[in-house]
């Protein structure tokens, strides 16, 4: 099999790819942070419903919740008449985008809770705000916190793209399997090799650039020092 043929093939599938594992990326974290808000702050009912979602994001297998998103939109959207827009496409980020948002979420709250408490009540008593002690003073270490375990959320994002092709959406591995069809599956094992490339070289990329920030974020990290005197230094 010519590389130079198979290869470029590949690559042309590899925008969609790209931007389905971006959109769901945003808004997934989107999700993720208002859920986590709504979790840590105890609001009745939509706390339990963020619980609710959280849990199932995290307990159905992600091909399922593909699956869910691909016939269950149609049916949401009946009412509005407009079954045409829910293409595979669109499916597939909405399932990968609830799926990354409750997985995101539960990297998200912990790292918040890890905080030390003292952090808190000293922000409580100098008057901020929830918004003000989330933005410069809980936040800013939580994130430190977190981004180890969002790296690995990324990562895990990036490995389940591969299923949309379950639901009919043109990604890389989609193409690689009309590709393999084409050649009676002669090349298996080459054209899987090139896939592994070309994830293992997205992971790679998505684990540097996490890897930057954590390094950015370390003056952040929580340490034994008082709290008072990190509050004072943020004010």
């Amino acid at each position: 099999m010519d590389l130079s043929i198979m290869i470029p093939e590949l690559l042309l599938a590899l925008p969609l790819t790209l931007a389905i594992t971006f959109t769901a990326l945003v808004v997934g974290f989107c999700l993720a942070l208002v859920t986590t808000t709504f979790r840590v702050r105890r609001v009745p009912v939509i706390s339990q419903l963020a619980d609710l979602y959280v849990s199932y994001a995290r307990s159905v297998p992600v091909v399922l919740q593909l699956f869910v998103a691909f016939y269950g939109l149609p049916l949401l959207v009946g009412l509005l008449e407009v079954e045409d827009f829910v293409t595979p496409t669109v499916a597939a980020i909405v399932g990968l985008s609830l799926y990354h948002g409750g997985y995101l979420s539960e990297v998200m709250r912990p790292a918040y809770l890890t905080v030390d408490r003292g952090q808190h009540d000293a922000a409580d008593s100098l008057g901020y705000t929830f918004r003000q002690k989330l933005t410069r003073i809980v936040g800013p270490q939580a994130v430190h916190i977190a981004l180890p375990g969002y790296g690995n959320s990324i990562i895990y994002l990036i490995h389940n793209v591969a299923l949309v092709m379950y639901i009919g959406a043109a990604d890389v591995m989609a193409t690689a399997h009309l590709v393999m069809e084409r050649d009676y599956n002669q090349y298996q094992f080459e054209t899987y090799l090139v896939l592994a490339v070309i994830y293992a070289l997205l992971c790679l990329i998505a684990w540097l650039i996490v890897r930057f920030f954590e390094l950015r974020s370390s003056k952040f990290a929580p340490s034994a020092a008082p709290a008072k005197s990190t509050i004072m230094a943020s004010v």
